[in-house]
């Protein structure tokens, strides 16, 4: 018998010996010990490689936090700049006149005197946020402030019925409004240019060019009663704001009329009933002046027609003014409520300062160019952007 018959094959032993995947002789030669240092070099370097890795990325962290700091600081001046000027004006009157201007008493002044004109740039701001322009709202204002006393004090009328009448005057003037500029087509800055003339001397008519008055307690008291220090016609604005602030940012019509007011053609195209959105921006601009109107009545007693022009300017500077705060460059409810409080506060100061008569006017019409300015500029900086 054979060595190849006895291993199965020629040369068994000789591939077992010399295959290297077979063989587990270890090399020849000396076994390092199992306590000795690792070799010197490579592990060094990647020490120091992973040091500056950490140092990079520390740095890029910091820089990222810096970043997300003057991101939310620009952020949060751009919407809030204004009430910080608010609060250092303040700051400075009450340096210059502590004893005058730091007393309750002026505070319930400012936010007890301006609920009327909070009503009325609200009523401004129903068209505004649709892209539409009306500058009759004081006109309708002085309408139903007029009907009031004229039914209520000369005619010995329901006070509540007068009111209702007015209320549903006022809504004739907004259906008005909107039949010449939404159907008809023409232009809403000569339409309700016109209209406030005609809704004046129709209020001057009723009137006979006199001032008139009703005197009702209980009316009154709708307005003047007191709660937490200041009279209810405030919180009635407070609510009044709220409520066009929510339906402008979390209804469906809300959001359909902000869509109108950024671009009508688009908004057509996409499916909203446009012209249903402008004439209700109308009508509802003509109710909330009727209750303004309400409010002015039930606070002095009375009012005097040929006065109505003279609140436009001071509604359309809140208006514009609150386009600086919390949503730059947009029409919003809460930046009018800080732009009415704004020029009060303004204004109240240099009545204590001595400053009388003619400060009023200056300063609105002053507060009207810069806000709109303010509001141009920030317009063009967010389409920038």
């Amino acid at each position: 018998m054979t060595m190849s018959d006895q291993t199965g094959r020629p040369g068994a032993d000789t591939d077992r010996s010399e295959d290297p995947m077979t063989n587990t002789t270890p090399p020849a030669g000396p076994t390092p010990p199992a306590d000795a240092a690792p070799p010197a070099g490579p592990p060094e370097r990647a020490t120091s490689a992973g040091v500056t890795t950490a140092g990079v990325t520390t740095a890029e962290a910091r820089t990222t936090r810096a970043g997300l700091a003057r991101d939310r600081l620009h952020w949060f001046g751009s919407r809030y700049a204004l009430v910080g000027v608010w609060i250092l004006m303040a700051i400075i009157y009450g340096i210059v006149t502590p004893h005058n201007f730091l007393r309750i008493s002026t505070a319930q002044a400012i936010f007890g005197s301006q609920s009327p004109l909070l009503f009325l740039s609200i009523s401004a701001l129903c068209t505004f946020v649709v892209g539409e322009f009306d500058l009759s709202f004081a006109g309708v204002m002085g309408l139903a402030a007029t009907i009031i006393p004229v039914l209520s004090g000369l005619h010995h009328m329901n006070v509540a019925l007068a009111c209702l009448i007015a209320l549903v005057s006022c809504i004739a003037c907004g259906v008005v409004n909107a039949f010449f500029i939404v159907k008809l087509g023409v232009s809403s800055l000569i339409v309700t240019l016109g209209t406030a003339s005609l809704y004046l001397g129709l209020a001057e008519l009723l009137s006979n060019q006199n001032t008139v008055s009703v005197t009702n307690p209980h009316f009154a008291q709708i307005a003047l009663q007191d709660f937490l220090g200041l009279p209810l016609s405030f919180w009635y604005g407070i609510v009044l704001c709220a409520a066009f602030a929510y339906v402008i940012k979390w209804t469906p019509i809300g959001r359909h009329i902000v869509f109108v007011g950024a671009n009508r053609e688009v908004a057509r195209l996409a499916g909203i009933n446009v012209n249903r959105i402008r004439v209700g921006s109308y009508i509802s601009a003509s109710i909330v002046a009727a209750l303004a109107g309400i409010m002015l009545v039930a606070t002095v007693g009375g009012f005097d027609p040929t006065a109505s022009p003279s609140y436009l300017l001071p509604a359309l500077a809140a208006v514009f003014l609150g386009t600086a705060v919390v949503m730059p460059g947009q029409f919003n409810p809460i930046g009018t409520l800080f732009g009415i409080y704004f020029l009060e506060t303004g204004i109240i100061g240099l009545q204590l300062l001595g400053y009388s008569g003619w400060v009023q006017d200056a300063f609105y019409g002053a507060g009207l160019v810069a806000a709109v300015t303010v509001a141009h500029l920030v317009r063009n900086r967010t389409r920038v952007a």
